[in-house]
């Protein structure tokens, strides 16, 4: 698992940065490192994450900000870095959507392995086997999340790639603007949200995003995938 699990350190702090970055490294973890919001979200957009560990206190945008960002756009699992250890924020971070909450005090080797724990959880597939959900002409590798359209690398945003490997692994089944809106945006949102993302997914897979072979409305209630 850990051959191909790219780890995002997100603190202002570049000696906690570099000492859980050869803690990680060690465990065979990738790792990338960023010391602030905006730095963290460029990384985070750029490569593959598979888990964050993010500081809370940093100048300018603080890590609940970022997590809350970044939430909107994937499911990726973030564990909270904090020197403080009060209930309220670690109340805030796991309702803003942290999957776990981490006092500075603890050990690296604990941190690791917190991160090991969650990934368990969530279910990050192993390096060694290859996933790919193939459609002929559509092929999604869920190891390395690129999609390949036609024999072109397409990118995807997380939020993209988590909608789309959720029909293709469902082909034929119908998801609901409900269960989608449960499921990728807590319930928060509305019909106008998911046709925003479907009509992007669409313009990536579709030979005719007009006429859409492959990612099908049912009016009124939702969207199926067709493999065709």
């Amino acid at each position: 698992m850990n051959e191909q699990s790219i780890i995002l350190v997100v603190d202002d702090d570049q000696s906690i940065v570099e000492l859980l970055k050869d803690f990680l490294e060690n465990d065979r973890f990738q790792v990338v490192t960023a010391n602030d919001a905006n730095e963290a979200w460029d990384m985070f957009q750029q490569n593959t994450i598979h888990c964050i560990i993010l500081d809370i206190m940093m100048p300018g945008q603080n890590g609940f900000d970022l997590c809350r960002r970044i939430r909107a756009e994937s499911s990726v699992p973030i564990l909270f870095l904090s020197a403080r250890s009060e209930d309220v924020d670690k109340i805030r971070g796991l309702t803003l959507g942290g999957d776990d909450y981490i006092v500075k005090t603890a050990s690296p080797g604990e941190i690791v392995a917190r991160v090991k724990a969650v990934l368990r959880r969530t279910g990050t597939p192993p390096s060694s086997i290859s996933q790919v959900l193939d459609y002929g002409r559509i092929k999604l590798d869920l190891v390395t999340r690129e999609l390949v359209v036609d024999q072109t690398n397409v990118s995807l945003t997380p939020k993209e790639y988590e909608l789309l490997r959720l029909f293709m692994e469902h082909p034929k089944q119908v998801f609901t603007y409900d269960q989608l809106l449960e499921k990728f945006w807590d319930g928060v949102g509305d019909k106008h949200t998911i046709r925003v993302h479907l009509s992007r997914l669409r313009e990536k897979i579709e030979l005719d995003p007009e006429q859409s072979q492959h990612l099908i409305n049912i009016w009124g209630i939702g969207y199926r995938f067709e493999g065709v």
